[in-house]
């Protein structure tokens, strides 16, 4: 059974005066112990962005870089056409902005997590994955990178010995692959589900995919997207789920173990 869980959700979604979700970022960052603050492309913007920073510097949670597809109409959830190159640039970017905020505010980033479609092209294309982790290596070697553990990216991130860290997904479907089914829309979920189903893949390394079949999973982080709807009561049910069952909510950089260095 895990006895210490890194528990992440996306936060900063919005953009100037649109926000996504329940608009529940702050009673949402006061439970988690990591967050993926977006940097702008897929949403966010600088004024949001400085406001996370604070926020999760407030509640001493660590910070992570969410670059995403530049694509606001669709909530970087459409896979664009762009080479490798261009993708790499587009992260860079982003990544730098974030960095320079926690830098402003005394803090330093914790790691880097791609945002949905360019998630899950990451995921299945070995030549982005291998350059997208030569370039952090080149820019900051320490910088854990999340993944899903059935994925090239987490692949490429052992050969090369960069620090990664697996997610599971509680409030997403699997398939038998081990991987999430990626979705543009999801509906309103039972939060004692949710609950008890990452509670169930900590304590026994298994998920229930949507073929009706369990498969074993490993991990390192449990995420709960902040803009599915009912996140916070996602979030606060699963939360207590662990901690009841004595399992230590913490950051990578507090010492979660099994984060691969």
């Amino acid at each position: 059974m895990k006895k210490v869980m890194d528990l992440n959700s996306d936060m900063g979604e919005g953009f100037g005066p649109w926000r996504i979700g329940d608009g529940a970022d702050e009673a949402i960052m006061s439970q988690i112990s990591s967050a993926n603050i977006a940097t702008g492309f897929h949403a966010g913007d600088p004024n949001i962005m400085q406001r996370m920073v604070s926020l999760a510097k407030e509640h001493e949670v660590g910070i992570g870089a969410h670059p995403g597809f530049r694509d606001l109409v669709g909530f970087g959830r459409r896979d664009m056409k762009a080479s490798s190159a261009e993708l790499l640039n587009d992260i860079i970017y982003q990544t730098g902005a974030l960095r320079e905020f926690a830098h402003w505010q005394g803090m330093r980033l914790q790691h880097v997590k791609l945002h949905g479609a360019l998630y899950m092209r990451a995921a299945q294309d070995e030549e982005f994955s291998i350059a997208l982790i030569k370039a952090l290596r080149e820019i900051e070697p320490g910088l854990y990178l999340y993944c899903m553990e059935a994925s090239l990216t987490y692949q490429v991130a052992k050969k090369m010995g960069h620090p990664v860290v697996r997610e599971f997904y509680g409030d997403r479907d699997y398939d038998k692959s081990g991987s999430i089914v990626f979705t543009r829309q999801v509906g309103q979920l039972d939060p004692a589900a949710v609950a008890a189903r990452a509670l169930r893949a900590c304590t026994e390394r298994l998920v229930r995919t949507v073929e009706g079949e369990d498969i074993a999973i490993d991990f390192d982080s449990i995420c709960i997207h902040s803009d599915t709807p009912g996140a916070l009561a996602l979030i606060k049910a699963t939360k207590a789920a662990l901690t009841g069952m004595g399992i230590q909510i913490a950051s990578l950089s507090r010492g979660v173990p099994g984060a691969k260095r």
